[in-house]
């Protein structure tokens, strides 16, 4: 994606069908939880890369000796301010979702583009990164016009009982509006 600093993750694979792209679900994720942007040894780079790269460090900080083997990904990130890491190509399938199910369909990790936005349930996010997020979904949505426009979701939406983001912070009435899609 035009703008988006290039971070290749091994966590992702062949897409069965590339050309079905019905959905886009919305993340959070801050590492460690509730920090932001916090890597003393990768100035340009973040502990989200590291997990997405498979090189966190379990070492580094309690939390992460926890999640210590995972190899999950998404699409993209967009970071606190704005910036955007892409990880994986959007013809190919993101480890993003887990068990998950949308409109009786499961498994969404193969039909959607998984967006992580650097936070918590705990805060709001920034202007800055609703301004990359709206940007990206219209050009997503130019890009792959057989993506449906009001195909957004939440990863809490797909996965209830097990996830809870974007988290009650996250203000899907700004997004909509910005997209001009009705509220469902």
């Amino acid at each position: 994606m035009p703008g988006a600093v290039w971070r290749a993750s091994p966590n992702c694979d062949e897409r069965f069908g590339p050309a079905d792209l019905a959905l886009i679900v919305i993340h959070n994720i801050s590492l460690p939880p509730d920090t932001y942007d916090a890597h003393p040894d990768a100035p340009d780079g973040s502990y989200i890369d590291d997990l997405f790269l498979n090189r966190l460090d379990p070492a580094a900080h309690p939390y992460f000796a926890t999640i210590a083997g995972l190899q999950v990904s998404a699409h993209l990130c967009i970071f606190r301010d704005g910036r955007i890491h892409q990880y994986v190509p959007f013809d190919r399938r993101a480890w993003h979702a887990g068990a998950s199910t949308w409109q009786d369909r499961s498994r969404c990790n193969d039909f959607s583009i998984g967006i992580e936005l650097e936070g918590s349930d705990t805060q709001p996010f920034t202007d800055a990164q609703y301004a990359a997020l709206i940007d990206t979904i219209r050009w997503l949505h130019t890009h792959y016009p057989q993506l449906p426009r009001a195909a957004i979701t939440g990863h809490s939406d797909i996965a209830p009982g097990r996830k809870t983001d974007p988290g009650p912070h996250f203000d899907w009435p700004r997004l909509r509006a910005a997209l001009g899609i009705a509220a469902p």
